[in-house]
């Protein structure tokens, strides 16, 4: 089986994967959630003991967490166990301690780790768990959104990480020692895409198609008629007022950092190259004299695929800044390390209702090797 960065699961499709083939306890998949019993047994979502942590990243949402009620013990947990975790309690992880209030960033031996890292548990501010290897280290990070992350945790890999390949397991668990049953719930796993997953059945063929189409308009301060034409050689955009008609012709000038054509014209394509774990930033500026995006919004995403069921790899509308007649993107080098697939992508700004895509093309991830 693959590194545990290849797991992906946005839990919507009401059925407990193959992936998951070790889940025990009563476990269940409904209304878009893992859902893990949590009461004096045990129980949790796992995998079976064939999967690699050795240099794989991987995050997961918790959405519900037990309630202390009268236990001295209730959590939800996320580990990924050795292949002798049966006999010797030792696994990497997370653990959400609700009667105490901590959360736990834990590398156990026998299921103790007496050097354990804990910080007070928020159910915003830490709603994003992520763990990390790179061959030298393990990294405990945390995320309101999963997007943003902060480093709880570094330390030196375990040797067991390094030399148990395709024989860990990921368990998503929850216990409690006493007081009223209830449960954990987990979603988003390595992916921020949560679309709805549908079924349906037909006699002869089934199909199933999505197309989106972006609406572009032309405004021009002009008597007559509007027109925009394109050639592209580059990456320039010119808009023309005149009286009796106005005009918008674009060709491209230099495919680094600029784009072209805006309003009707059909997207530039401009391919990146982002380089994980490095500082990644470009500018788009529009040349022309007097012009500015003042009233727009701009939003982009990296996806797998150009399609409604494209994985959302990177939402970098969070990085984009508008500046006049430019947009800077910005990615910061602790959101670049997260990104380890090659995507699409397209950059769209908007007012309203209005919607012009300027920016489409590839991204290519190129992995890092010093960490």
């Amino acid at each position: 089986m693959p590194s545990l960065s290849a797991l992906t699961d946005n839990f919507n499709d009401g059925t407990i994967g193959a992936d998951w083939g070790n889940a025990y306890g009563g476990v269940s998949e409904t209304g878009g959630k893992a859902h893990v019993p949590c009461g004096t047994g045990y129980a949790g979502y796992q995998t079976a003991y064939s999967w690699t942590m050795a240099g794989a990243a991987f995050y997961i949402a918790v959405t519900t967490v037990p309630a202390a009620s009268t236990a001295t013990e209730a959590y939800a947990s996320v580990f990924v166990n050795a292949p002798d975790i049966a006999t010797s309690g030792t696994r990497v992880g997370f653990v959400i301690n609700t009667v105490t209030g901590l959360l736990k960033f834990s590398s156990e031996t026998g299921y103790y780790d007496p050097a354990a890292v804990t910080v007070t548990y928020s159910a915003v501010t830490h709603k994003f768990l992520r763990l990390r290897e790179d061959g030298t280290n393990v990294y405990w990070d945390t995320s309101p959104d999963g997007s943003t992350w902060t480093n709880r945790r570094t330390l030196a890999t375990p040797a067991w990480v390094t030399s148990s390949i395709d024989t860990c397991a990921l368990d998503l668990s929850a216990h409690r020692d006493a007081g009223t049953a209830d449960e954990a719930a987990y979603d988003l796993f390595n992916t921020l895409s949560d679309g709805a997953v549908y079924t349906g059945s037909a006699t002869g063929s089934s199909q199933s198609s999505a197309t989106a189409t972006g609406i572009r308009t032309v405004v021009g301060a002009a008597t007559g008629s509007a027109q925009s034409t394109a050639s592209v050689t580059g990456a320039a955009v010119y808009h023309g007022t005149a009286a009796g008609s106005a005009q918008s012709n674009a060709f491209a000038v230099s495919a680094g950092d600029e784009f072209p054509e805006v309003a009707e014209l059909s997207a530039g394509t401009l391919d990146l190259v982002i380089e994980q774990g490095s500082t990644y930033v470009q500018t788009y500026t529009v040349t022309d004299a007097g012009f500015t995006w003042s009233g727009w919004s701009a939003r982009a995403q990296i996806r797998s695929a150009a399609s409604a069921n494209g994985e959302l790899l990177l939402d970098l509308t969070p990085y984009l800044t508008i500046i006049g007649a430019a947009v800077r993107l910005a990615i910061p080098a602790t959101v670049t390390e997260i990104l380890d697939r090659n995507g699409v992508w397209d950059l769209e700004m908007y007012q309203g209702s209005t919607v012009v895509r300027i920016l489409q093309g590839k991204v290519t991830a190129s992995l890092e090797v010093t960490r």
